[in-house]
C-alpha cells in the first residue's frame, strides 16, 4: 500500500527522526538569489537538463516530453551525494529533501552502491539543475552551496528528476496567470513558453499557485517589473518552502502504486 499521507499543506513543519521539514538552511540567502541560482545554468526552463531524445521531442512536440521510459523503475531513485562539494549540515538538508517527499508518496531515495542509473548530487557553482526523469544511466541534481540549500528548491531539483517540469508550463496557465513578455530579458522568453496537455502532462489536475514548481513573479526580469502576473489578487508564487498540496497529488498520480 501506497505510503501517502492525509495531504499536508507545505507551509506545516514536519519532523522525521528528529529533523523538522520546512525549515531553510542558510537563512542568510535571499529569495532574489535563490532565484538567481535557478536561472544561473541556462538550460530549459532555466534548470532542467535535457537529454538528446527530449532536443528532439521538444523541437517536434511529436509526443510526451516525459514518457513512461524516464520514470524511475520500482520508484527507487538510486542517488550518491559527493560529499565533497557539501557541509556536513548541507547533506543532512539535501536528505530531509528526500525525505519530505518519500513521506508523502511511493518514491524511495536509496544510496547507489553499484547500480548504474542514479543521481550523482553534486555542488559545482554552476546554479541549481537537474536532469529530467530517469535517463539510464548516471545523472545530476546540481545544488550550488551558496543559493541552492533552501529546502524547496532542493525538493524542486529532485521533482525535476522525477520527471516533473515547471508549474507555469502547464497548458492551462492562461487562465490563471499573465505573462510580463515586455519584461523578460532578451534571449529568455522561451523559458515561459506554455505547452500543449498532450506534450506535457498535468495529470488533470488544476493548476497551482503554491506549487514548489512555480517560477517566482519576477523571473527572468530585465526591468524589475513582474514576469509572470497571477488574476488571482493577493497570491504569492515561486514558494520554495516545500511541497504543496498539489505538488503531492501530482506525485502520486505520476508514481501511484507502492511495490
Amino acid at each position: 500500500m501506497c505510503r501517502k499521507v492525509g495531504y499536508l499543506l507545505w507551509i506545516v513543519p514536519l519532523v522525521i527522526a528528529g529533523v523538522t521539514l520546512g525549515a531553510p538552511l542558510d537563512t542568510d540567502v535571499t529569495v532574489e538569489q535563490i532565484n538567481d541560482a535557478e536561472q544561473l545554468g541556462g538550460h530549459f526552463e532555466g534548470d532542467i537538463v535535457l537529454d538528446s531524445n527530449q532536443k528532439e521531442i521538444l523541437e517536434s512536440k511529436r509526443t510526451a516530453l516525459v514518457g513512461s521510459s524516464y520514470l524511475w523503475p520500482n520508484y527507487i531513485v538510486y542517488y550518491s551525494i559527493v560529499t565533497a562539494d557539501f557541509t556536513t549540515a548541507q547533506i543532512t538538508q539535501i536528505k530531509t529533501a528526500m525525505s519530505a517527499i518519500m513521506l508523502v508518496s511511493c518514491i524511495k531515495f536509496v544510496e547507489r552502491t553499484t547500480q548504474t542509473a542514479y543521481v550523482s548530487v553534486q555542488g559545482q557553482y554552476t546554479g541549481c539543475w537537474s536532469n529530467l526523469g530517469h535517463t539510464g544511466g548516471q545523472q545530476f541534481v546540481n545544488l550550488q552551496p551558496n543559493g541552492c540549500m533552501v529546502l524547496g528548491t532542493i525538493i524542486h531539483e529532485f521533482l525535476h528528476a522525477l520527471g516533473f517540469v515547471h508549474m507555469q508550463s502547464a497548458s492551462d496557465r492562461d487562465f490563471y496567470v499573465k505573462i510580463n513578455w515586455a519584461a523578460i530579458q532578451s534571449g529568455k522568453s522561451h523559458n515561459f513558453d506554455r505547452y500543449d496537455s498532450t506534450f506535457i502532462n498535468d495529470y488533470g489536475i488544476p493548476y497551482d499557485y503554491n506549487s514548489v514548481m512555480h517560477y517566482r513573479a519576477d523571473s527572468f526580469t530585465a526591468t524589475g517589473e513582474d514576469t509572470i502576473i497571477p488574476y488571482e489578487s493577493g497570491v504569492t508564487i515561486g514558494q520554495r518552502a516545500g511541497l504543496s498540496f498539489k505538488d503531492i497529488k501530482r506525485i502520486n498520480y505520476l508514481y501511484p502504486n507502492c511495490y
